[in-house]
């Protein structure tokens, strides 16, 4: 009997997952204006920051959010949620960055794939949200202030660290994404109905900050992707070494560059990959329902 491929009209998502800091952007997103402000040098706040999480044996993600809730009410200029947004106007960007997301997401749907794309980042959310990038992310997993009746910042809500952004892996592969949902995340989820599989992702980040998060995307069939300038290059090639990532390239997104090679590259791996599993699974479920007709 000869088979005949059925016709699928499925499309596998596939997602992009990015740190922020120095991955996007050529710095931390406070050194552009919120520290400068401040009267602080760069080096000051994280030196100041360093030394609370080592004095307090404190997380160093909560320590830096709690030095800028302290000098801001030492200086008597409250945070409001508004003022981190509009901070996101002043980020610099790699070279064409500000056109990678539509340019990869029209690939992505030439191939016949639904590219998302997600942050997960130690840095602040709602200065990456009004940021010109803000809108093309599906969530953005990052550090977030809980705001008082007067929409002051008074409290870390949310704090990603490096080893917590691994769960935001699981949050995406399961497609549980509110942070507030505990249970459906734990709960059991067959493969086949989770609905971006770890081989679907691409994780691109700057460094050893991300290791936990590039490592397990490696080793669950994912690629992770180490972007570098020439000064961070070494730290690139140690992780290369390591084998804690798939491939480094330079921090450049436009058209062309290696990384946009390398991505587009993924993408056409991807597409036929996903065919095929979705192929073997008709198959499979054929299979089944004729077994149980005999």
């Amino acid at each position: 009997m000869c088979y005949t491929w059925s016709t699928m009209s499925t499309v596998a998502t596939v997602a992009l997952l990015y740190d922020f800091d120095k991955t996007l952007t050529t710095r931390d997103m406070q050194e552009y204006t919120f520290i400068p402000e401040l009267g602080l040098s760069a080096d000051q706040f994280w030196k100041q920051a360093n030394e609370l999480a080592r004095s307090q044996q404190m997380d160093r993600i909560l320590a830096y959010m709690k030095l800028m809730l302290d000098e801001s009410r030492r200086q008597r200029k409250p945070i409001r949620r508004s003022d981190f947004v509009a901070l996101g106007s002043a980020l610099e960007f790699y070279p064409g960055v500000e056109t990678w997301f539509e340019r990869i997401s029209e690939r992505g749907r030439a191939l016949g794939l639904a590219v998302q794309h997600f942050i997960i980042s130690s840095g602040l959310a709602e200065i990456i949200e009004g940021s010109p990038i803000g809108h093309f992310f599906e969530r953005i997993y990052a550090c977030e202030y809980l705001y008082d009746e007067n929409g002051v910042a008074v409290w870390p809500k949310l704090a990603v660290n490096y080893t917590a952004k691994t769960q935001f892996l699981f949050r995406i592969n399961k497609g549980v994404l509110s942070v507030s949902e505990d249970e459906m995340l734990n709960a059991y989820t067959a493969e086949a109905d989770r609905p971006v599989p770890f081989r679907n992702m691409i994780y691109i980040g700057d460094g050893l900050t991300d290791v936990p998060t590039m490592k397990l995307v490696k080793e669950s069939g994912g690629s992770s992707i180490a972007v570098h300038t020439d000064q961070t290059l070494p730290v690139a090639q140690r992780l290369m070494n390591e084998g804690r990532i798939n491939y480094y390239t330079p921090s450049d997104y436009r058209q062309g560059s290696a990384l946009d090679v390398l991505v587009t590259t993924i993408l056409e791996k991807l597409a036929p990959q996903n065919r095929l599993e979705a192929e073997m699974a008709t198959m499979r479920l054929a299979a089944l329902n004729a077994r149980l007709h005999q």
